[in-house]
């Protein structure tokens, strides 16, 4: 139960709350594969940051591996960069709400296959990026996910994921909007909490059957390493997206 200076989290919605008028960011996702692992809350609680907690769904929480195309990322309203702006990513993250009760993703690592958005990622941002040799390959209806680290490491983690498209999921179930409709992000810039939303179109969820998953990216990122299947295994062909800039009343989420 939240405490009494915590709001419930707020509904689960299938469309953004918010229009991100005024973008910080717009780029596109395309090609993801999304997997997740069912977790007790306490394991991934010592791991978020300050002010928010796991958000959870009948009790538990989850663990995702998601691995995709990041195409065109740019600034403001500015076409995104083509070369510089493309590039293979995985990421592993924990899903968590923050105490006026907005729901959100936390990244505990993003490998990226091009060295300069990782640098801006990292010092820009503070997030955890790494700097990654990647590749998003296609054939027929399966996709495969490569990915191995270069710097700063740990050297040797990697992923090898590979995933056969099926149909279109006409509706979703509340595991299925749960695990993707998130419309923000929690993370700690220069010691402080920070809460940065964004919106894109519905998601095309497709059915998707994991034909491998070889990956130590999981431990890596502090997490106990995943040995049993996936609770869920989805592909999406992407959507654009666009980051708006924090909350104006709040700056984020003030650090206790």
């Amino acid at each position: 139960m939240p405490s009494p200076l915590e709001l419930d989290p707020e509904p689960i919605t299938v469309d953004a709350p918010h229009t991100a008028d005024r973008p910080l960011l717009n780029q596109s996702w395309l090609d993801l594969a999304f997997l997740h692992w069912a977790v007790e809350p306490g394991v991934v609680a010592p791991l978020l940051p300050a002010g928010t907690r796991p958000d959870t769904l009948n009790g538990v929480t989850y663990v995702g591996l998601v691995a995709f195309r990041m195409h065109r990322a740019g600034w403001f309203r500015l076409p995104g960069i083509p070369y510089l702006g493309s590039f293979p990513e995985t990421n592993v993250r924990l899903y968590s709400v923050d105490t006026h009760g907005r729901r959100g993703v936390v990244f505990r690592s993003l490998d990226a296959s091009r060295l300069l958005p990782v640098v801006v990622g990292r010092m820009g941002f503070g997030l955890p990026y790494v700097w990654s040799k990647m590749e998003v390959r296609r054939e027929g209806d399966t996709v495969s996910y490569t990915s191995h680290r270069r710097w700063p490491g740990p050297r040797g983690a990697h992923s090898r994921l590979a995933v056969r498209v099926g149909g279109l999921i006409e509706e979703p179930s509340e595991l299925e909007h749960f695990l993707t409709a998130r419309w923000g992000m929690h993370s700690t810039f220069f010691g402080r909490s920070l809460y940065l939303p964004n919106a894109h179109p519905r998601w095309p969820l497709h059915r998707a059957e994991l034909l491998s998953c070889d990956e130590n990216l999981v431990p890596a990122a502090g997490l106990p390493p995943l040995v049993e299947e996936p609770a869920s295994v989805l592909y999406s062909p992407g959507v654009p997206v666009r980051f708006g800039r924090p909350p104006r009343e709040t700056g984020g989420i003030p650090t206790p």
